[in-house]
């Protein structure tokens, strides 16, 4: 278990079987409070909401941070299929099956925000809200890709990591240091420390990891998703975002925000893709203000 003072001392850790594949899930707060699952992006892990879990458990949240399939030492199937978006849904709603519950309040930044965008709309009945960090609806990014130069240039490591081998092997040199860059390159000073990074080194050196983890990638553009009934996301949905993102423009905030039948949208100014550690102290305060508070539509806010 990684310990950092930011965490809740009563961290609890687990293997949980979402059907197919185990979890590697860190949990913290109270085992009866409303359910709330945190899923992580590329290329970090669960300790990437650490100044999160601390805060909603807090509140009274029961929150399950998930090691997402292959990731850190959750299970890592082998086949680029094994990561259609359609799987990494399930594992959502497995997630909620192993805790006894119904539903959850779905909690997703990048590849994690993609999966709630995805859960949303397969199982809206599982959700009772969503709360998307810098991540595009997915039919927003998919016109923005044949509409944007700017933004398919922003997107070139998505078919940089189409590749076989190559893409793993240059982000492993260096004992990682082109990932361990570009993290630092892309947020704010300060909003990864060295004792963070050395983390990140320890969960992408985990046997097999790194191929899994851009397998995401290579699944994203190999493997068509099952059709949907509605591109709508019918449960109340907040949109957090970062105008300082590198990889994805503030511009697909609004086309996103407008498929949603109710929906918050807070643009904040000053942070990086990487908000949540950016401006943690406001990401939480706008999480823990929607989940608490009686849905109401807002239009986009800018801090």
């Amino acid at each position: 278990m990684t310990r950092n003072e930011e965490l809740p001392a009563d961290l609890r850790e687990s293997m949980v079987s979402t059907g197919d594949v185990r979890l590697h899930v860190v949990e913290a707060g109270p085992t009866d409070g409303p359910l709330v699952i945190l899923l992580h992006g590329f290329p970090e892990f669960w300790y990437g909401w650490r100044r999160q879990i601390g805060p909603l458990a807090a509140a009274g949240y029961r929150v399950l941070a998930p090691d997402q399939r292959g990731y850190n030492t959750s299970d890592k199937p082998g086949r680029v299929r094994d990561y259609a978006i359609d799987l990494l849904a399930r594992d959502v709603v497995g997630l909620i099956d192993a805790c006894g519950r119904q539903r959850c309040s779905l909690v997703g930044h990048d590849w994690g925000a993609a999966v709630g965008w995805w859960t949303a709309m397969r199982y809206p009945q599982r959700l009772d809200r969503l709360a998307i960090l810098n991540v595009p609806h997915p039919i927003v990014m998919r016109r923005q890709l044949r509409r944007s130069f700017s933004q398919l240039r922003k997107s070139w490591y998505m078919f940089f990591f189409q590749l076989p081998w190559l893409p793993e092997k240059l982000l492993s040199l260096r004992r990682y240091g082109s990932a361990l860059d570009g993290l630092r390159g892309t947020s704010r000073p300060g909003s990864f420390t060295d004792a963070d990074l050395l983390q990140y080194v320890d969960a992408w050196s985990q046997p097999g990891a790194m191929t899994s983890m851009i397998h995401w990638y290579r699944a994203m553009l190999r493997i068509p998703p099952d059709k949907l009934e509605s591109i709508r996301v019918r449960v109340p949905t907040q949109i957090i975002w970062g105008a300082q993102d590198r990889f994805l423009g503030a511009d697909m905030v609004e086309p996103s925000a407008a498929l949603c039948d109710n929906v918050r949208a807070h643009l904040l100014e000053e942070a990086t893709h990487w908000v949540q550690h950016d401006e943690f102290q406001e990401v939480n305060d706008l999480l823990l203000h929607f989940l608490a508070e009686r849905f109401e539509e807002l239009p986009v806010e800018h801090h």
